[in-house]
């Protein structure tokens, strides 16, 4: 039974139950197949002084069994704002005495990182010491953040050379991890996965009564949905801009974060053709996407983001920047249009879709090939040729 220890930080707690729930699903998809043994240890970092939101974190570094995978959350210190150079090195102190003592019981064959940074240079130091190979896979943002300032693309570049593979989830985004000097060679392409149960077309009508019963939006008129962290890096403000060239439209936006209240007034002037509906439960979101005629995120930078596969699944067509994988998902006008990332070119192109008003069905065909039992497939062959390679050649993967 193949035997992987993922470090993950990006990964659901009692805290923020929403947080890299897609890592959580690849993860389980995996542990649920015959012959494969999952252990996730979800370091947490904790401010030396837990106050504010950091105390009910802390509250949430619990162990347990969830989804059929092994979960182990133990702190780490963590510096707000200052403490990125250091992560990866305090990452490694908590986890490094139950990764030994998990190994000691029954080994691991394999050491896995879920994020390029801090996660990967963590998951090295790990690796290095239980003399396993490793697997490190990039999202999007630890590329094009952490990959852009030299202190972090240095340990990133470390690890990568000590990897037995790398893994990328998309085509665009495993050439932009090359541009940074990670070896294009160890690259494998892995999409996400998609529960095909869940994110399904349901009926438009249905939909618009229970947003409005449960969130008080109009039933007449168009509606956009815009899904993804309130950052500035996702580029809502751009769709609430576009709006003045929008009539009888409405705007939900799903997710929170830092740029909420910047929003929130630039949002002023649209009256309630805005609404802020935060961070949704999972089942949710299907209603929310079906409900509307086209969902729309002018992303700066992404890998491949989940929200434009679950938006074309339930048959709703996509209106979004050329930002990483982007194309790779919009090869056809049924799921939707690529544009310029400016309030004009995404009026324009969300006029384009609604005017076409595309057949549910046919948009949802955009994304049928993603399921999390093909994400779990592509991951047991890969993990299964490094655990080989390893066993063939066990000094390949030592540095």
């Amino acid at each position: 039974m193949p035997r992987i220890l993922s470090i993950a930080t990006l990964y659901p707690n009692a805290h923020a139950p929403r947080f890299g729930t897609f890592v959580a699903r690849q993860l389980e998809a995996l542990a649920a197949r015959d012959g494969w043994d999952m252990t996730v240890i979800n370091p947490i970092g904790v401010p030396p002084v837990a106050a504010g939101r950091y105390k009910s974190l802390a509250e949430a570094a619990v162990d347990g069994v969830e989804g059929g995978v092994a979960v182990h959350r133990p702190r780490f210190t963590l510096i707000p704002k200052f403490g990125a150079r250091l992560n990866p090195a305090l990452i490694a102190r908590s986890v490094l005495p139950i990764a030994r003592r998990l190994h000691a019981e029954r080994p691991f064959d394999l050491v896995d990182a879920q994020f390029f940074y801090p996660d990967g240079p963590a998951a090295a130091r790990i690796a290095r010491q239980l003399d396993l190979p490793l697997s490190i896979k990039a999202r999007g943002a630890d590329i094009s953040h952490w990959g852009a300032q030299e202190f972090s693309a240095d340990k990133m570049r470390q690890a990568a050379d000590q990897a037995a593979g790398l893994l990328s989830v998309s085509m665009a985004l495993a050439r932009d991890m090359a541009k940074i000097g990670l070896p294009q060679d160890k690259i494998t392409v892995h999409y996400t996965g998609l529960d095909r149960t869940l994110f399904k077309p349901l009926d438009k009508a249905e939909c618009r009564q229970k947003l409005a019963a449960g969130f008080g939006i109009a039933e007449g008129g168009r509606l956009l949905a815009t899904v993804g962290a309130l950052i500035p890096r996702k580029g809502q403000r751009f769709v609430i801009e576009a709006l003045e060239q929008l009539a009888d439209t409405q705007l939900i936006l799903v997710g929170k974060g830092e740029d909420e209240r910047a929003l929130r007034q630039l949002a002023g002037d649209a009256g309630d053709r805005v609404h802020f509906l935060g961070s949704l439960d999972h089942k949710l979101l299907p209603v929310v996407l079906s409900a509307a005629d086209a969902m729309v995120l002018p992303s700066a930078s992404e890998g491949l983001a989940n929200a434009w596969v679950e938006a074309l699944a339930c048959g709703t067509p996509l209106v979004i920047t050329d930002a990483g994988g982007a194309k790779e998902l919009v090869q056809n006008d049924t799921a939707g249009r690529i544009v310029d990332r400016t309030a004009d070119a995404i009026a324009a192109g969300v006029t384009e879709v609604l005017t076409a008003n595309y057949a549910a069905e046919c948009v949802a065909s955009n994304a049928a090939q993603f399921s999390w039992e093909a994400n779990a497939a592509a991951l047991a062959n890969y993990y299964s040729s490094l655990i080989a390679q390893a066993q063939v050649s066990p000094r390949a993967f030592r540095s």
